[in-house]
């Protein structure tokens, strides 16, 4: 990935999109890094179509806008995969990460795309087994650390345990830190 790691969430509203995109973004600052996170979401409803955006950079981002060619793309919901493109713009050298049981060459050929890597987690999965509900945006930062790299995964998992500190139960806590390391773990590429 390049210098500057754009990633574009795609998924439903309540699946968590916003909250990973902002949640990864927060993190970046403990490494020092430059970052935004923010949603872009049409009817606020949920269930809807919705998007989320992060940024990740070494240097100060001068840039405030969509993110129409990001290095990586997260599908938090595949039944966007036949309503929306969500290769849209993605970057020659980019990686497509979606929540699915289907295999990373079963996605390449819906998707019809050759010159991206592709990557399948079964997020719903890791998260009822992990969290008791399915949450796929918690799995899915795991997942995307592995592809992207952006930030180190005991940075993410650090930063989640002392936000949820604050709020949740230490086995709400630890289900979602497990959430993370399984799907970092058990992301599957091509």
């Amino acid at each position: 990935m390049g210098a500057m790691i754009e990633i574009r969430w795609h998924g439903r509203g309540g699946q968590g999109a916003k909250t990973a995109a902002t949640s990864l973004a927060e993190a970046a600052l403990l490494e020092g890094k430059y970052s935004q996170g923010y949603p872009d979401y049409g009817p606020e409803r949920m269930g809807a179509p919705m998007r989320g955006f992060t940024r990740i950079s070494e240097n100060p981002i001068r840039v405030h806008c969509e993110i129409n060619h990001p290095s990586a793309v997260a599908v938090l919901d595949p039944t966007l995969l036949g309503v929306v493109n969500v290769a849209d713009g993605l970057q020659a050298d980019g990686a497509i990460v979606v929540n699915t049981k289907d295999t990373p060459a079963a996605i390449r050929k819906r998707l019809g795309v050759s010159n991206v890597k592709v990557f399948t987690v079964d997020a719903n999965s890791i998260s009822m087994e992990t969290i008791g509900r399915t949450m796929p945006n918690t799995p899915m930062l795991g997942a995307l650390l592995k592809v992207t790299g952006a930030l180190k995964l005991d940075t993410m998992l650090e930063d989640i345990k002392k936000k949820f500190g604050k709020k949740f139960s230490q086995k709400v806590v630890e289900g979602n830190l497990n959430a993370i390391r399984r799907a970092y773990e058990e992301v599957q590429g091509e």
